[in-house]
């Protein structure tokens, strides 16, 4: 891919030196803006940010920014969007993959910029909508996702009034699940509002210049940080850089990663340790912890002790992993992965920022995430299961992203990553494979045929595209045709159009396309067109016979939306036991074990992942469904977050093909999946902050519904479990305002 010329690196490495007031004063930014920046530690632009500036952000040209992390790459986004709001009067879109991500820039921005009149807003789910209230604010925090499912809305506003749009991560182009999404829509963004200035913000990658050539924009990649990155392979006792220096540990006696961890903390800084498994993150984590416990003053354990508290009461009912956190939080150390509940991930991020938690033991998921520096960075598994191959090596753009965490701007004079080996061959391999490589090329992933199929039925609903000669010209647009060229998907298009149209999503009258009732319907409902066809033909079933509740769940865990859950051993017994007692529940075809011995396990994956939603809305405690189904509290809140859904877009093509038999369960399903309750506290949950917990407690001390509490008193209401004064003011006011 194309990069800097030689003597254009080398000046973005020196750099000149540009104080935040200057660039300010240069573009007519308030004095305010310079104060709020320079109170966020702000004072002076780091080179790659000069060298941002100096190629034109500010005058509105495109950009593609290729840093490492905590360069400072977002602050070029800001004043972009600061210029084109309070200059231009202009509205701004700021992209990110993650819900998580989005919440955390939606905080910071609001926090840092409300004083100045600008009005933030988030938007992250509801795909069904168009949200023109999303108009009304200055920068719109979202994810990729829902600006795709606005852009099928024809939302006007995004063609009309977006001025700025900032994709952060691009390099996610290159994730087959979120990839093509992210490409698709930058493509489209730039088609229906080509006067958008884009700014695209990435690690260091290597055809970095292959982006900014597709997105027509200046490029400005640099390897510089403000605290310099030293990597290396630890190996008995010693680390040896890519640099060629080493560095032998001070502590002695402990495994590996402890000693790593504990040497790093013994000198008051803080550590990332990367790990290949849930398990393993808390395995690492709970045994380091006792050692940590060591360096940490009483004012600190004070502090540690109120997060613990608040990650325990994060659930409501805490399980054994919630108690295990908070048993590792009291003594400074945390895990973080996805399958603990957001909150307490947002407890043990927050903690670590302000110096509290001295180690955290993660999953990859991390590094793709939220922004935590450390002193060093340690990457124990640098390999990973990936079925059906086994272990494999990880990308070296995926350690780069792991290892670019180490460094904590204001406290380090540099930062650390930290392979291990367990051999001389070992270490030799690591530094090379790793330290002293390059990362790979970026490539697009958009020529998969669930992705294509997705993306083909909603440019045709929303209108965008007419023909397959227009389809083509659209595709011509993605960094997939920049890269191969847009015939190389020709003939997956033309086998996607057929599927389409002999499912009855699409016409076609000579060369011109359009989308069905129900074609549109489910390109509203953002959801894969094979759901669609998965739920309308098991619904279909139920014109002559009664809806279960297994049933229903069991078919959206038969869509390729839903994720589902790996089996174990022990668990075949008892769902080919079920599949034997409720078999004729079920709304597809059950495969045969003898004739498709892979569809039917992947049967029994469905029927898992069934009945485990089918166990939260029985109200089974969450910890004895993290025990029965090997599944965590993260876990089981995106399958109700997916299954909720799901069982909306069942519910909304139930009505469309006149299956009424379905509506009403499909409703009432809905609602008890989103509480995790059973049918007789619906009426309960009504009220804003009643959830399942409280609602069995009302239930049970004899408050059966929303009159009977109508006639509690405050003071009867708080003697209730789980029910405190300020809760119970709350019902009242509610009940007084109008609730029932």
């Amino acid at each position: 891919g194309r990069g800097l010329p030689a003597d254009k690196v080398k000046e973005v490495e020196r750099g000149p030196i540009v104080r935040i007031e200057d660039v300010c004063r240069r573009y007519g930014l308030p004095n305010k803006v310079a104060d709020i920046l320079r109170n966020s530690g702000v004072r002076e632009l780091y080179p790659p940010q000069a060298e941002a500036i100096r190629r034109g952000a500010l005058d509105g040209k495109n950009l593609t920014l290729a840093i490492p992390t905590a360069t400072g790459k977002t602050l070029i986004a800001e004043l972009c969007m600061l210029k084109s709001v309070l200059n231009e009067g202009g509205r701004c879109l700021y992209i990110v993959p993650l819900r998580a991500l989005a919440s955390e820039k939606y905080d910071e921005f609001r926090e840092k910029y409300g004083d100045l009149g600008v009005k933030v807003g988030i938007a992250t789910g509801d795909y069904d909508k168009a949200d023109p209230h999303l108009a009304k604010y200055d920068i719109i925090v979202a994810t990729s996702e829902k600006v795709d499912s606005l852009l099928r809305h024809r939302a006007k506003w995004l063609a009309d009034v977006v001025t700025v749009a900032v994709f952060d991560e691009v390099h996610l182009i290159n994730d087959p699940g979120r990839g093509p999404t992210l490409e698709i829509l930058i493509a489209r963004l730039r088609e229906v509002n080509p006067e958008v200035q884009i700014l695209a913000l990435s690690a260091t990658i290597r055809n970095s210049g292959e982006i900014a050539d597709w997105l027509s924009s200046e490029l400005v990649a640099s390897e510089w940080r403000p605290v310099p990155l030293k990597e290396g392979v630890y190996y008995r006792g010693k680390i040896l850089f890519g640099d060629g220096s080493k560095h032998i540990l001070g502590v002695r006696g402990e495994e590996a990663t402890a000693r790593l961890a504990i040497e790093t903390v013994q000198g008051g800084g803080q550590v990332l340790i990367f790990v290949g498994t849930r398990r393993s993150s808390q395995t690492e984590a709970k045994r380091i912890a006792e050692k940590v416990r060591e360096f940490l003053s009483q004012d600190k354990l004070e502090k540690l002790e109120e997060v613990a508290s608040s990650i325990e009461a994060a659930l409501g009912e805490p399980t054994r992993t919630c108690r295990l956190l908070a048993e590792c939080v009291r003594q400074g150390t945390a895990f973080h992965h996805a399958g603990l509940h957001y909150l307490q991930r947002k407890l043990v991020e927050d903690a670590f920022r302000d110096n509290l938690i001295k180690v955290v033991c993660a999953t990859p998921t991390l590094a793709a995430g939220v922004n935590l520096p450390s002193r060093r960075t340690i990457i124990r598994d640098y390999q990973r299961y990936a079925p059906p191959f086994g272990m494999q090596p990880i990308p070296v753009l995926e350690y780069k992203q792991m290892s670019g965490r180490a460094g904590r701007p204001k406290y380090d004079k540099y930062g650390e990553a930290v392979l291990i080996a367990k051999s001389e061959a070992e270490k030799e391999v690591l530094l090379e494979e790793y330290v002293l490589a390059k990362p790979e090329r970026i490539t697009s992933k958009l020529a998969s045929e669930p992705a294509l199929r997705t993306h083909v039925l909603a440019a045709i609903a929303s209108g965008y595209v007419k023909s397959l000669q227009g389809m083509l010209n659209f595709i011509n647009r993605t960094f997939f045709a920049y890269q191969y060229s847009a015939s190389r998907v020709e003939s997956l298009i033309e086998k996607i159009l057929d599927f389409l149209r002999e499912e009855g999503m699409i016409s076609e009258k000579g060369k011109w396309l359009s989308a069905t009732k129900f074609g549109r319907q489910v390109s509203r409902l953002y959801i894969d067109p094979l759901s669609g066809v998965v739920l309308r033909d098991g619904l279909m079933r139920l014109r002559d016979r009664e809806p279960s509740d297994l049933g229903l769940l069991h078919l959206i865990c038969h869509t390729p939306d839903m994720e589902i859950q790996y089996l174990r051993k022990r668990d075949y017994s008892e769902l080919e036991s079920i599949v034997k007692s409720y078999g004729d529940e079920f709304l597809i075809q059950i495969p045969s074990e003898a004739e498709d011995p892979e569809e039917y396990e992947f049967f029994l994956a469905e029927l898992k992942t069934a009945r485990i939603l089918q166990a939260w809305l029985e109200e089974v405690p969450e910890d004895r469904i993290h025990e029965h189904f090997g599944i965590g509290a993260g876990d089981i809140r995106r399958c109700v977050s997916t299954a909720e859904w799901l069982l909306y877009a069942g519910h909304e093509l139930a009505k469309l093909f006149g299956i009424k038999k379905a509506c009403s369960p499909l409703r009432e399903l809905r609602q008890r999946v989103r509480h995790g309750i059973k049918k007789e506290l619906l009426e309960l949950v009504r009220l804003h902050g009643i959830g399942r917990v409280r609602a069995r407690s009302l239930f049970n001390a004899g408050y059966r519904g929303l009159r009977e509490l109508a006639r509690a008193s405050e003071a009867e209401l708080m003697r209730v479990e789980h029910i405190g004064e300020d809760m119970a003011r709350s019902i009242k006011r509610q009940l007084r305002e109008g609730v029932m």
